[in-house]
């Protein structure tokens, strides 16, 4: 991850945890979750303070979290004592066996990458799917030029077609751009399924 997003994220977990918390729940992504995922085990890569894990964990998907901000993942465990969570940072994502889950989900994350980590890190998160799993995927559109919000977290700028040609592998399920539930912000989402 972009070293002066991270930091932003560690030194203002609380607030950024605070923040999400307060938002609206992501209704939409919750609709995706039961329309396209299988049964099974997910991965919530940037998981951030947990939210979508304990979500994730109470309608029947038994899940970890992963991310990049030990600040964040400090959050995550204070607020969700009983639930898993682990420091993981793409694209390596060291500790995490290929085929290790059943569905993957990573939201609004990649677009906090420079921009020669984008490609590898969505061909990472295809990886740790197991075969004939299911990717959801979904950064912040930032049109036109990368920028940096007052925190100093990065906002790459990049085609959709970057990460569409290297899911191209996968069976798409969902390609689309929408205002996102909870943030309001525009953000686009795709949902694969992993070749079994």
């Amino acid at each position: 991850m972009d070293r002066t997003t991270l930091s932003a994220y560690d030194t203002a977990a609380a607030a950024f945890a605070q923040d999400w918390h307060d938002q609206p729940p992501p209704s939409d992504l919750h609709a995706i979750v039961d329309s396209f995922f299988v049964q099974g085990t997910v991965a919530d890569i940037g998981c951030g303070s947990g939210r979508e894990v304990a979500w994730l964990a109470a309608n029947g998907f038994p899940a970890q979290g992963f991310d990049a901000s030990d600040g964040l993942l400090a959050e995550a465990r204070r607020r969700y004592p009983q639930l898993s969570f682990r420091h993981a940072e793409l694209p390596d994502m060291d500790g995490i066996a290929p085929a290790s889950f059943d569905n993957v989900l990573c939201e609004t994350v990649i677009m906090h990458l420079e921009h020669a980590a984008i490609a590898p890190s969505v061909r990472r998160l295809l990886d740790i799917a197991k075969p004939g799993g299911v990717l959801y995927l979904s950064w912040r559109v930032t049109p036109d030029a990368d920028l940096r919000d007052k925190q100093g977290r990065l906002y790459a700028a990049f085609d959709a077609g970057l990460v569409r040609a290297e899911l191209a592998v996968a069976q798409s399920l969902l390609d689309e751009q929408v205002v996102s539930a909870s943030s309001g912000k525009t953000i686009h989402r795709m949902v694969v399924r992993k070749a079994g």
